[in-house]
């Protein structure tokens, strides 16, 4: 089956960057854009169809595509090609690939909600006997958790989450209760006693498991966008990790660490059915998060396209002359060669990981 999880692999590899080209080639057509091949797969053709104006292509080999717009990477007289567009027009181009993705995110995951009969509501279950002696006051079962550290609570599973991210230190709570909001800042870590009475070293805040809202095509809907901006949040967490040095070059995985947790996914689900929605549910996870790292401000990614966009617009009001060409070019080179070096030391590190 291992070779089964591979192929679903790079399908969804595939998948995801032929969704991320196809809002490319849409938002370059609604804006009058001449687009000269529009390309599913890439390497030898195997399938094209002419029109007026583009090559509609199927290519080999299943790993993405491609959307070659006139004027995109050279001077161009054609008044329809990206180069002579104004400034929204572009930004719009450029930024519809991260849409798409995000979209086909929150789709992927509505279709593993449809089936669903209902969603744990992230509440309280009360707290250990400790817990009201070490913080002032406590937290009744029936509780909702509103936010944790600041940072709200969108789905149960942000509970537990958010709270391991400060394990060992204090830590402030909001709940709802009774539609009121309720504080509680500077929650204990320590030694709590469990609702089995053992011993255990957490925040002594039993989180409920019984509590569970029916699901209609309100709470389908509600759960899945939460659940797609949550998506978002866990990549802004760990870029934030990242760069505070909570989270190492150990801790990232490309290309060949996203296969091997699928096939690990896939593998450890107990069912063909809960493989499917298992996979599906970090297919969603992965195109959310392409998405949000694709709009970064980093050369060479549409959110760097759309961030020298801004700079000439700038320097256009404030100098009525734009950033010489030459040196957008050398940043973009230099900026790509520093991205795929990057991306060259992750894979070695997948690479290592999965065989040391």
């Amino acid at each position: 089956m291992t070779i089964v999880y591979i192929l679903a692999a790079i399908l969804i590899f595939g998948v995801l960057i032929a969704v991320h080209e196809l809002g490319h080639f849409l938002a370059a057509k609604l804006c009058g854009v001449r687009v000269n091949e529009f390309s599913i797969g890439m390497g030898p053709l195997i399938w094209h169809k002419e029109t007026e104006e583009t090559q509609y292509s199927l290519r080999l080999l299943p790993i993405g595509g491609f959307c070659a717009m006139e004027g995109e990477d050279e001077d161009s007289g054609d008044e329809r090609s990206l180069g002579r567009q104004g400034f929204w027009k572009k930004v719009v181009i450029f930024a519809a690939g991260s849409f798409m993705n995000f979209l086909a995110g929150f789709l992927i995951i509505l279709a593993v909600y449809s089936g669903a009969q209902g969603f744990l509501i992230p509440a309280a279950a009360g707290t250990a006997p400790e817990f009201e002696e070490r913080n002032g006051q406590t937290i009744q079962a029936g509780d909702i958790f509103y936010s944790v550290n600041g940072e709200r609570v969108y789905l149960y599973s942000d509970v537990s989450l958010l709270m391991s991210l400060h394990q060992g230190q204090p830590m402030d709570l909001v709940v709802l209760r009774d539609g009121e909001k309720v504080e509680l800042n500077d929650v204990t870590w320590g030694t709590y006693t469990g609702t089995e009475g053992e011993t255990y070293q957490g925040y002594g805040v039993y989180i409920a498991r019984d509590q569970i809202e029916e699901a209609n095509l309100w709470t389908i809907l509600k759960t899945s966008w939460l659940n797609t901006i949550d998506f978002v949040r866990i990549v802004r967490l760990s870029l934030q990790m990242l760069v505070t040095g909570q989270a190492g070059m150990d801790d990232l995985s490309g290309p060949v660490g996203i296969v091997s947790t699928i096939t690990q996914v896939g593998t450890a689900s107990e069912t063909i059915a809960a493989a499917v929605e298992n996979i599906l549910y970090f297919g969603a996870m992965l195109a959310v998060n392409l998405a949000v790292m694709n709009m970064l401000p980093i050369p060479a990614l549409d959110g760097g396209k759309i961030f020298f966009l801004i700079i000439d617009e700038i320097a256009m009001k404030l100098f009525r002359k734009k950033i010489p060409e030459k040196y957008e070019m050398a940043v973009n080179t230099v900026g790509f060669v520093a991205l795929m070096g990057f991306m060259l030391v992750v894979t070695f590190n997948d690479v290592f990981k999965l065989f040391g």
